[in-house]
């Protein structure tokens, strides 16, 4: 039930509040992840599921001139092995844009988070000191958490950029959210991974 899915789901996000461009602080890159694409016959470039707003945020950062370049992560599930890699058709969309291709950067191939960070971090290299460089990086909400910290166990200095909230501010409480809906249990499926996965990688040592 929603009564019970949404404060899972916020509890995951934190509060929904979409920072506006203007407030960022500029970083050496962009970097926006995969999982926004859907492949299928007929759409060379795939179709967007509900996470395109990770292209979008991406995208409008890079414009409000936040960052010199924007990467996208190859990311490619292990099932799916004849899918193009994600970043290689985010890459043509960013074209279509606007974007120089000089001015956009694709990881190797990945699997998950933990590989994008490390993708990321061999792609743009450490400054002089050792360290990750700085970038913005851009996600979905509810993974921005797990994002966050695999990105900065991988050196990085990380500017958070969270889109594609599920979960508002705004909705008032009413009878609907007293009853099953399968959209709800998908939230709350969702929220439980990122909590899964949190404490994955701090029994691996990561955190």
């Amino acid at each position: 039930m929603p009564i019970v899915a949404d404060p899972i789901m916020k509890l995951v996000e934190g509060p929904a509040q979409r920072i506006p461009p203007s407030d960022i602080h500029k970083a050496d890159a962009i970097i926006v992840l995969s999982g926004m694409l859907r492949q299928v016959e007929g759409a060379p470039l795939g179709e967007w599921n509900d996470a395109v707003d990770r292209f979008e945020g991406g995208i409008e950062l890079f414009k409000a001139g936040k960052a010199p370049v924007i990467v996208f992560t190859r990311g490619q599930v292990p099932w799916e092995p004849n899918n193009i890699p994600e970043g290689e058709l985010l890459a043509k969309r960013a074209v279509i844009l606007g974007l120089t291709k000089k001015a956009i950067k694709l990881t190797e191939k990945v699997g998950n988070t933990a590989d994008e960070a490390l993708a990321a971090r061999k792609l743009l290299g450490v400054d002089k000191g050792g360290s990750g460089k700085n970038i913005i990086l851009v996600t979905s909400a509810f993974h921005m958490r797990r994002a966050l910290m695999l990105f900065e166990k991988a050196g990085f200095k990380v500017i958070p950029y969270k889109v594609d909230f599920q979960v508002d501010n705004t909705s008032e409480l009413t009878v609907l959210n007293f009853l099953p809906q399968g959209v709800a249990l998908e939230k709350s499926e969702r929220a439980m991974r990122e909590v899964i996965g949190w404490a994955f990688y701090w029994v691996r040592g990561f955190f």
